[in-house]
């Protein structure tokens, strides 16, 4: 697959608007390491390989088990889980979904239950800001498998 335009050289300007929900949520009382689990599954949703490459490896970085991210697709049925983490992936997948355009109640209910409203709120950017770099990248087909861990951690609004 061929890059049809690098979105990171062309479009820098709109980049930093995306860079921005990074450097926002990486001051937010959101653990880091569950935002990276979150930012792996919605790229799975959306097949998104660039964004998988990153994720796994910054999974990795932050000492993330191979059995855990191998087993994230499957995480309902995984017993390797937190109640929390269970809570993130289940709101995270109903805010990239939207099936029948809806969040059900159950899935709101139990996220409200595992996250204060500021949590929620910043979860739900996260879902929002990996779903925007995810077709950004299918879009124009950033090629994956040369990312580095943190690579874009200093990128700033």
């Amino acid at each position: 697959m061929e890059q049809r335009i690098s979105f990171f050289n062309k479009g820098q300007n709109a980049m930093k608007v995306l860079f921005g929900f990074g450097s926002y949520l990486r001051r937010s009382d959101l653990d880091q390491q569950l935002l990276h689990l979150i930012e792996y599954r919605v790229s799975q949703i959306n097949g998104c390989a660039f964004c998988l490459d990153m994720h796994s490896k910054d999974l990795r970085a932050g000492g993330e088990t191979e059995q855990r991210i191998y087993m994230l697709d499957a995480w309902r049925e995984a017993p390797f889980y937190t109640q929390r983490e269970r809570a993130a992936l289940a709101w995270a997948e109903a805010v990239t979904k939207l099936t029948d355009k809806n969040v059900p109640d159950d899935v709101y209910q139990l996220a409200n239950s595992q996250f204060t409203e500021q949590e929620l709120v910043d979860l739900t950017f996260a879902v929002l800001a990996i779903n925007c770099f995810n077709r950004i990248n299918i879009a124009f087909q950033t090629p994956a498998g040369d990312y580095h861990p943190g690579q874009f951690a200093t990128q700033t609004a």
